[in-house]
């Protein structure tokens, strides 16, 4: 059989870029099959980081910043105009699809099929697409997902957005006044944020005990209350049952709540893009919303690997992208690489921003004994640089064994995306939180936080070893007793 390519990518998602660019400068044959990729989270990025300005130029005169007017009644008001915000998103999403275009990818040497196919039912394992025959020594599937629709009474009838859709309907009419969310998953909560930040009356509706089902409670209650500050409704522990259109309004039952609203967005998860692939003819197995595979990242079928939103899991992109890296690895050259999430990341670009990185305190519950690890919290009403910004809302919470060696970290707090970064190369490089009581930060900055957690952690050794503060006692008495 004659091969084509060393790797063929059924993309659809910014990570099959990224992989058909990699292997391109491993000076691999490649192919990307890709329909058009969305931006549409490139928007709600944007708009976020315009909400978060308007929110500081409308603290400012907590600052002492005023401004000055003619007329001494008028007062300074900061407003934020929808339809100018969205300008500045779509230029930034424009931007973006330039750099990701198929003419930067050819250039590069890559060959791009723009277009759908599905794999061939012969003993010859091949792609088709647009009536062509790609034949390949290995397949990476990084073709993304789409929301996945719960089945809730009344809810096609009536009318939804969902993450796919939302920011193109926002383009085209005046910003809906009043949201009902549905989902406790990331892009929820920083939708449900965003939309109360440009003046939306916003409520999200999660059935889970907290925001997220996943996260550290501590910090999700921290999270919550940010939300509900902002103006944000949250209903937890609430499924929504039904949904009706009356009187040209939107009306849902959630739990025992009748809530009436302008627009519903759905935002309970995604389901991999895997129905028009044929996998089943070429031995490929999936279970519910994930396709099964090994820790390398081969499927049932050794020569197809996958990575990113059709494995399974919340869509985040630096995760996808490790993935890519570990699976086109193992497809180039010979499967030996294995995924390990221990050290891997994740975020929620909420603000204050959520991060976590390995165990959280209920999962190191469950793998260690309690007197086997130490929970170290430290809040950024302590931090200077937290002050001088007044952005003091947050709490850094690192999981460390008894030895030393950090087991995981959450955090929310300004700057955390950052911190989060630090303490997972730390873990990475196998370097225990002693090593890290030299780390002497620039200050005033954030990472005085991650100092703080050092002195906790020996002020905690210290007061569970009784012999070593009788020694150290002992040795200070007998210091101030010397004969000088």
């Amino acid at each position: 059989m004659t091969i084509d390519y060393d790797v063929v990518i059924i993309g659809g998602s910014l990570t099959g870029y990224h992989a058909a660019l990699a292997a391109s400068q491993l000076r691999a044959t490649v192919a990307l099959v890709q329909p058009e990729v969305d931006f549409g989270f490139i928007h709600h990025h944007a708009l976020s980081e315009i909400a978060k300005l308007a929110q500081k130029l409308g603290n400012a005169a907590g600052f002492g910043i005023h401004a000055t007017h003619t007329d001494t009644s008028e007062k300074c008001h900061i407003s934020l105009a929808w339809q100018e915000a969205m300008l500045y998103a779509q230029a930034v999403a424009s931007n973006l699809e330039e750099q990701h275009s198929p003419a930067t990818l050819a250039a590069q040497g890559v060959d791009v099929i723009v277009g759908t196919g599905q794999f061939q039912s012969s003993s010859q394992l091949a792609f088709v697409v647009n009536n062509r025959l790609l034949r390949a020594r290995t397949y990476l599937l990084a073709s993304g997902s789409r929301p996945e629709i719960p089945e809730i009474e009344g809810l096609e009838a009536t009318g939804y957005l969902t993450l796919a859709n939302i920011w193109q309907y926002l383009n085209k009419v005046t910003l809906p006044k009043n949201w009902v969310i549905i989902g406790g998953i990331p892009q929820s909560i920083e939708i449900a944020q965003t939309l109360a930040r440009f003046g939306c009356n916003v409520t999200l509706v999660v059935k889970h005990p907290y925001v997220l089902p996943h996260i550290d409670p501590d910090i999700a209650i921290v999270l919550q209350a940010q939300l509900e500050v902002e103006g944000v409704r949250v209903l937890t522990a609430k499924a929504v049952t039904q949904v009706r259109r009356i009187d040209d309004k939107k009306w849902l039952q959630a739990g025992d709540k009748a809530i009436e609203t302008d627009e519903i967005l759905v935002a309970t998860g995604q389901q991999p893009n895997l129905e028009s692939l044929n996998l089943a003819t070429v031995g490929v197995k999936w279970h519910g919303r994930r396709l099964v595979v090994n820790d390398k990242l081969q499927t049932t079928n050794h020569r197809i690997y996958a990575c990113g939103d059709v494995i399974g899991g919340y869509d985040f992109a630096n995760i996808a992208n490790y993935e890519a890296k570990i699976a086109l690895k193992n497809a180039l050259f010979f499967p030996r690489l294995r995924v390990n999430y221990r050290c891997i990341p994740w975020g929620i670009f909420s603000v204050p921003v959520m991060v976590q990185v390995g165990l959280t305190e209920a999962q190191a519950k469950g793998q260690f004994r309690r007197d086997e690890f130490l929970v170290l919290r430290q809040y950024f009403k302590t931090v200077a640089a937290a002050q001088l910004r007044d952005e003091t809302t947050g709490i850094c919470k690192l999981i460390v064994l008894r030895n030393g060696e950090i087991l995981g970290a959450s955090i929310l707090g300004s700057e955390a995306g950052e911190l989060i970064n630090l303490i997972a190369l730390a873990m990475s490089e196998k370097i225990k939180i002693k090593d890290l009581a030299n780390f002497s930060p620039i200050y005033p900055s954030f990472s005085e936080i991650l100092e703080q957690t050092v002195r906790e952690w020996n002020k905690q050794k210290l007061n569970s070893n009784i012999a070593l503060q009788d020694l150290l006692e002992g040795f200070f008495h007998f210091r101030r007793n010397w004969n000088l």
